[in-house]
């Protein structure tokens, strides 16, 4: 069946001056203009091409790839506000439309907002809407686990923290007091689900469980110190800051992995540096 808004993988069916017709299903032919054909395809070709509409809401291939696809969401610019609503820049020739009833709040050109990738069922038009929570689940099912990891992408922010997108389906919250580091919307990074509440809300974190974190940190640490002639400035009296421009954890979790280290006795410390106890 037909994807509109998706990656088609079509059968070329008919050779004419402007381009290739595709064998489009119950859809019926489907034109790959010219300009997109691949050198050297003959009939009877099978392509890999997005489908979407036209200016004239005709049904239409291109061998280019959108910067999004129906069903993913994406940090999009707005290149023109009209009657009609919000045009996103999505990488083809025609922009991609957000109705003025599918902004969240009024879009402005030269801005950019995490959009999700829809069909109008009525019109069977691609569009986009930036009322995240009309589309994307704010509730866990199966496919969510703790500990998971998944990846983010940061669409707002509130009191408590940070809203994301996860894995294009679902909403959840990254805790203020546990991000060491500045977060803009757009940004895509991979996380962890921290936690599934009673009632069904995904908490986030960037950094995997304590366990996992600990040890992984701890190589990182032995290895920048085999690195340092066996010595380090940064200690668990360092600033909060610093710590994180090194290693990129809290200084809550950097001291667990010095007192694993040094419960090993693998390492020495003291007010003023670290060291290795056995320096290499």
């Amino acid at each position: 069946m037909l994807e509109i808004g998706r990656i088609n993988t079509l059968q070329v069916t008919k050779q004419v001056t402007f381009g290739l017709y595709m064998d489009g299903g119950e859809a019926g032919e489907i034109l790959l203009p010219k300009r997109y054909v691949p050198e050297g395809t003959i009939v009877q070709d099978w392509l890999d091409l997005f489908i979407y509409l036209d200016s004239e809401d005709r049904l239409i291939a291109t061998t280019e790839t959108p910067k999004v696809m129906v069903d993913e969401c994406a940090f999009l610019k707005v290149v023109a506000v009209t009657p009609v609503g919000a045009f996103l820049d999505w990488g083809l020739p025609k922009d991609l439309l957000v109705p003025f009833n599918e902004q969240d709040r009024p879009m402005e050109v030269g801005r950019s907002y995490v959009v999700v990738v829809t069909v109008d069922d009525a019109t069977n038009r691609i569009m986009a809407s930036s009322r995240l929570h009309d589309y994307l689940d704010e509730e866990a099912d199966e496919d969510i686990e703790v500990g998971q990891s998944v990846e983010l992408l940061i669409s707002g922010q509130t009191d408590l923290g940070y809203k994301a997108v996860i894995n294009h389906d679902y909403l959840g919250l990254l805790f203020k007091n546990e991000v060491f580091r500045e977060l803009k919307n757009g940004d895509e990074l991979t996380g962890f689900v921290k936690n599934i509440r009673d009632d069904g809300k995904i908490d986030l974190r960037l950094n995997a469980d304590k366990k996992s974190t600990v040890e992984e940190l701890s190589e990182k640490i032995l290895q920048q110190l085999k690195l340092n002639n066996g010595t380090s400035q940064l200690t668990d009296k360092s600033p909060p800051e610093a710590i994180y421009r090194s290693y990129g954890v809290s200084k809550a979790n950097y001291k667990r992995a010095l007192s694993s280290l040094y419960k090993q006795r693998r390492i020495l410390i003291t007010h003023e540096e670290i060291t290795l106890s056995e320096p290499e």
